[in-house]
């Protein structure tokens, strides 16, 4: 079964990445990462979603499950969701200690998908063998789900069940990501939903074949739905001037990470920023053309800080959706 319905999906999304020019501070922009998901809880933000990766030049959110933490505590009703959650650089056990307690304050609200990861030095900082992060994901993944399931587990040779255990299914608080067939593979095998990072037939027939062979009755995939990066703006033109060198600096950074493993919606192949505004990964909208698209496809998302834009170009957007998209959705 796939997620290709148009059910509405509207996301705010935060990985907190800041090219040199932005002129906030680090603590300005997490306060504004906080304001702006309190903001989405009171409106019509479905998810907000926060993304991992460690040892970068720019600032990009390595502590996903404290800022999501923190983002619980501050909202009532928005799901919070880490996508992803890169398993082989944790200990699984704490992994599963955080994710229990942001499961019970959160009601149900959190959840995380879990990944491989695709950067080598990630893995050589953490002292994870990066030939065998494979099998790695698989160890550490068993160890979670155990104890997520509130099932009795040998960890480090000691008999251990987790205390408190959370109150959500581990179904609804893990899933895996991924853009290959062992991805599919894993999430079949370990009973758990398919988040793959393109939208790829072919890993879904993947994914339900194994779920079929595992005996895993209730397998689901959902897809990204190209997940282009968002801003409102009255004057499109103008705010490609204003936050250009932002997406373009945004961009350039994440293909820098480029694998040749690595299949995903969000990675640009622009080098300028017109090249930038055609591929169409990055769009700015005026409000009418964000609800046709909201009508079309179900889904948007929002990143009010990529790359660094400012937080005031950022609520600017913020406020226009609220003002003349929200009603009409």
């Amino acid at each position: 079964m796939s997620d290709l319905s148009p059910k509405r999906n509207i996301v705010l999304r935060f990985d907190m990445r800041s090219a040199s020019l932005c002129a906030d501070s680090p603590a300005d922009r997490y306060q504004a990462a906080l304001e702006m998901a309190t903001w989405g809880d009171r409106g019509k933000i479905d998810v907000v979603g926060l993304s991992e990766h460690h040892v970068t030049a720019d600032g990009f959110l390595s502590s996903p499950l404290q800022l999501a933490g923190m983002m619980v505590a501050r909202t009532q009703r928005v799901r919070i969701s880490v996508s992803a959650l890169l398993v082989p650089l944790h200990d699984p056990l704490r992994l599963a200690e955080d994710i229990a307690i942001l499961d019970l304050i959160a009601g149900g609200r959190f959840s995380a998908t879990c990944g491989l990861g695709y950067r080598q030095s990630e893995y050589e900082c953490f002292d994870i063998d990066w030939a065998r992060r494979g099998q790695v994901f698989d160890e550490k993944l068993e160890i979670l789900v155990q104890a997520l399931k509130g099932e009795v587990f040998q960890y480090n040779g000691c008999g251990i069940r987790l205390n408190p255990a959370p109150v959500s299914p581990v179904h609804s608080l893990l899933m895996i990501g991924g853009n290959s067939k062992a991805a599919a593979h894993r999430a079949a095998r370990f009973g758990l939903f398919f988040c793959p990072a393109i939208d790829d037939p072919q890993l879904e027939e993947t994914y339900l074949a194994a779920c079929l062979s595992n005996g895993f009755k209730y397998g689901f995939i959902i897809y990204p739905r190209a997940p282009a990066t968002t801003f409102i703006s009255q004057d499109p033109a103008a705010c490609w001037k204003e936050i250009g060198d932002f997406l373009m600096n945004d961009a350039t950074a994440y293909g820098a990470w480029r694998h040749p493993n690595r299949r995903a919606y969000a990675e640009s192949f622009a080098s300028n920023i017109e090249e930038l505004k055609t591929e169409g990964k990055y769009r700015v909208l005026t409000p009418d053309r964000a609800i046709q698209i909201i009508q079309e496809t179900g889904s948007l998302h929002l990143a009010p800080l990529t790359g660094g834009v400012t937080i005031d170009v950022g609520w600017r957007s913020l406020q226009l959706f609220e003002d003349h998209v929200q009603p009409y959705i």
